[in-house]
């Protein structure tokens, strides 16, 4: 691994119920396509809508890459904009997955918070890509669902401390298409980035001073 570059790392969902073809992976796909360029590490995943599934894996892609920012991308049925989740809660998971288990404890996290927000500026995010005028329209939302997308992002952002996004796709073709998901994926995890640089001079100009 190149220690210079940055590592990002994207997961989109496997097929669950009417989608057979998860829009989160096959946009996630497109993105990797494009790249994040030449600074950034880009790895991705397909992540099964599975619970047990998710709490082994998600972990094991924090230690392995140390990645500077995880983002996970899933379908929702009712989106019609590319919606940015402001955060992940721990209770209220009662939907069985694909192998028709749901936890005991309906939470992600025994004893953790109710609810975890993203260090990552939502809205600042969103009003910046719509400004650049890219075609798709993004909102930001603040209920992921307490389904899988959820879970799996409550579980990233309690391990990152907030460093997680979550990002939701309207399945294809209502009305993007993967290219076009691609390109708004690529454009919202940019700007991430460029937040998460900017806090990260704020920081550094703090420590110089005091």
């Amino acid at each position: 691994m190149d220690n210079s570059k940055r590592t990002v790392v994207v997961t989109g969902f496997g097929p669950f119920g009417e989608h057979t073809v998860n829009a989160s992976w096959v946009a996630v796909q497109e993105l990797k396509k494009l790249g994040l360029g030449s600074e950034v590490d880009l790895q991705v995943y397909e992540v099964p809508v599975e619970y047990q599934t998710v709490q082994s894996l998600v972990p094991s892609l924090w230690k392995q890459y140390h990645p500077l920012l995880v983002v996970h991308v899933g379908v929702s049925g009712m989106a019609t904009t590319v919606t940015l989740e402001k955060c992940g809660r721990n209770h209220g998971y009662k939907g069985l997955d694909n192998s028709s288990f749901c936890p005991d404890s309906q939470c992600c996290i025994v004893g953790g918070p109710d609810c975890i927000d993203s260090v990552i500026d939502m809205e600042s995010v969103a009003k910046r890509v719509t400004a650049s005028g890219l075609g798709v329209a993004v909102s930001v939302s603040k209920d992921a669902g307490r389904y899988l997308c959820d879970f799996t992002y409550y579980t990233s952002l309690y391990l990152s401390h907030g460093r997680s996004a979550f990002i939701h796709v309207p399945p294809l073709g209502k009305p993007y298409s993967g290219e076009d998901l691609g390109r708004a994926l690529q454009a919202i995890v940019q700007e991430m980035l460029e937040l998460l640089d900017q806090a990260q001079e704020k920081i550094n100009c703090q420590q110089h001073f005091h």
